[in-house]
């Protein structure tokens, strides 16, 4: 190893024009369509998080205000936590059995074996 050289190291980033944004896909498509509670076909959902059970209920197709009113008196009657994200309403626990008549009393539908 020669100690006289000097290492030309260049240090930095070389900026150009050619810098595109990089998107990252949604996990669903959001639809522009407005349905009727009666014409939703809704689903459930199970998840875990952080070692939390989840439970999803969707995919609406309503404006969110309307969706965000449902939801909270729905967290009202089961006394949870939950948000609307995504078309979907995310309920803190496993209340399958319990959301689905309070929904069906909304006048929302689900599809077979849900």
């Amino acid at each position: 190893m020669n100690r006289g050289k000097k290492l030309n190291l260049f240090i930095g980033a070389d900026i150009d024009d050619s810098w595109a944004e990089v998107q990252s896909p949604r996990k669903s498509i959001i639809s522009n369509d407005i349905l009727e509670p009666s014409s939703h076909q809704l689903f459930f959902s199970k998840e875990k998080r952080k070692g939390k059970a989840v439970t999803l209920v969707g995919e609406f197709q309503m404006p969110k205000n309307d969706c965000n009113a449902i939801l909270k008196t729905l967290k009202k009657k089961l006394g949870c936590g939950g948000v609307y994200k995504d078309n979907f309403m995310e309920f803190q626990g496993e209340l399958k059995d319990k959301i689905r008549p309070l929904l069906v009393n909304e006048g929302f539908k689900f599809k077979s074996k849900h």
